[in-house]
């Protein structure tokens, strides 16, 4: 699939009129714990996102893929390392991104976001730009698409399995074991289904690590990996149906 880094203006302005998806992947800098490094919620979010583009073929939409934004809204993590935009500002960032590819032609744009911080933002974001634009916008995280998504943790057996698989020169070796945290975290289990609870210093008390990921495994990453790919790949193409242009 063409990538907008290295096609011309031209291309990009030809792929747009033809009715091409401009797709953004969104990640983090962040702290992901003593196995892991600070980068895997962009390079997770980009694997599946090309994954998910090599399985479209001929008869599926021209999609063009911009490149990752590598930061996001961290500042839970700030206890140990990360890169965090504010709120307002990855609301700003976004905005400008839209805005962006729309006055470069785009009139449809899907962002594929790889850290769960960032989502509530992204979603307003695309909300907030079709009220103001003659575009079509879509966003979504790539382990809530299909009918069997996922609880992807943070640093745990999902993301460590994923980049047993993606990247493995980048998991530490041996991953260590996560201590059990009592009581749990409460954004992590609230006290009631649907109730979100936040309490200062949560993230600090357990290490930045949701589930323990000593159990990962490459195998267990591929076989995510691909569901996950052909999942994007099937709502790029539910994108394209119920966005084109009769």
């Amino acid at each position: 699939m063409p990538s907008l880094t290295t096609m011309t203006w031209r291309e990009v302005r030809a792929a747009a009129d033809a009715g091409g998806i401009a797709l953004c992947p969104i990640g983090s800098q962040e702290q992901h714990a003593e196995a892991l490094p600070m980068g895997t919620d962009t390079m997770l979010a980009t694997a599946c996102v090309d994954r998910a583009l090599d399985l479209l073929g001929a008869a599926d939409p021209q999609v063009v893929r911009a490149p990752a934004l590598p930061f996001g809204h961290s500042p839970h993590h700030l206890f140990a390392a990360a890169i965090s935009l504010s709120a307002p500002t990855l609301s700003a960032v976004l905005a400008d991104l839209l805005d962006s590819l729309a006055e470069s032609g785009f009139r449809r744009i899907l962002l594929v976001n790889g850290h769960g911080g960032n989502e509530e933002i992204m979603r307003l974001a695309v909300k907030r730009f079709a009220l103001r634009a003659e575009v079509a916008v879509g966003a979504c995280s790539y382990w809530s698409l299909g009918e069997s998504p996922h609880h992807p943790g943070h640093a745990g057996e999902f993301e460590t399995s994923l980049l047993l698989a993606a990247h493995p020169e980048l998991v530490r070796s041996p991953v260590p074991r996560r201590t059990p945290v009592d009581p749990p975290a409460l954004f992590d289990r609230p006290p009631y289904p649907g109730l979100t609870v936040e309490r200062h210093g949560e993230w600090a008390r357990v290490g930045g690590q949701t589930d323990d990921p000593s159990g990962a495994d490459p195998e267990t990453g591929a076989r995510l990996l691909a569901e996950r790919a052909t999942a994007l790949a099937e709502a790029i193409r539910a994108f394209h149906h119920a966005t084109a242009q009769e």
